[in-house]
């Protein structure tokens, strides 16, 4: 069965033979399921820490068919996940010289990957939480009911607050991107970003 218009994946027996995957170390599997939970608790999908942790760990691309085979994932999932993945921008499509498999490989910067994420999900998330407590506070300036003040005073010093622990966290989260973009050394001797290969 070939799957004619996405190049993602084939599989049929001269790919078989093409790409013998072989099959998944233990040590594969216990990383891919540790990331994999790491995944999920950050909110993206089990089978994307499967995946990319597949790559990561791989002395040289894959394809779509080796990943589907060792993982034992359907040949649209293994699609889909590495979609998303490229999407965010922590697997790459590459293509060899003479060979028509597409062969995929994992960004080897966890910290460009972290900060990716970082800067697009979770700043986004503190920004649209800033905006919301402003909004806040405007209808509060805007409500005069003399009856309710003591409740609007209260509100309104309890946003505040709120308001003033986003925007520093907001700070602290545009400080941690860009000084580790500028320099890494400060992070502990975790080698981010080094690749051996």
């Amino acid at each position: 069965m070939t799957n004619s218009t996405d190049d993602t994946w084939q599989d049929n027996d001269t790919d078989i033979a093409a790409d013998a995957g072989g099959e998944l170390w233990e040590s594969e599997r216990i990383v891919s399921e540790a990331i994999a939970r790491l995944m999920v608790l950050w909110g993206f999908k089990r089978n994307m820490g499967r995946v990319w942790t597949l790559l990561y760990l791989s002395d040289e691309p894959l394809t779509a068919h080796t990943l589907r085979q060792r993982l034992e994932l359907s040949a649209g999932a293994i699609s889909m996940t590495l979609t998303e993945l490229a999407r965010w921008g922590v697997v790459r499509k590459i293509w060899r010289t003479g060979d028509r498999h597409a062969y995929y490989e994992a960004e080897s910067s966890l910290w460009k990957m972290i900060s990716r994420v970082l800067r697009e999900r979770e700043r986004a998330e503190i920004v649209w939480a800033i905006e919301a407590f402003e909004d806040a506070l405007a209808t509060l300036k805007r409500r005069e009911d003399p009856a309710a003040q003591q409740r609007i005073d209260i509100q309104r010093e309890r946003i505040e607050q709120l308001l003033e622990l986003a925007r520093l966290g907001r700070s602290m989260l545009d400080a941690l991107i860009d000084n580790a973009r500028m320099d890494a050394s400060w992070l502990p001797r975790f080698r981010f970003g080094r690749s051996d290969r």
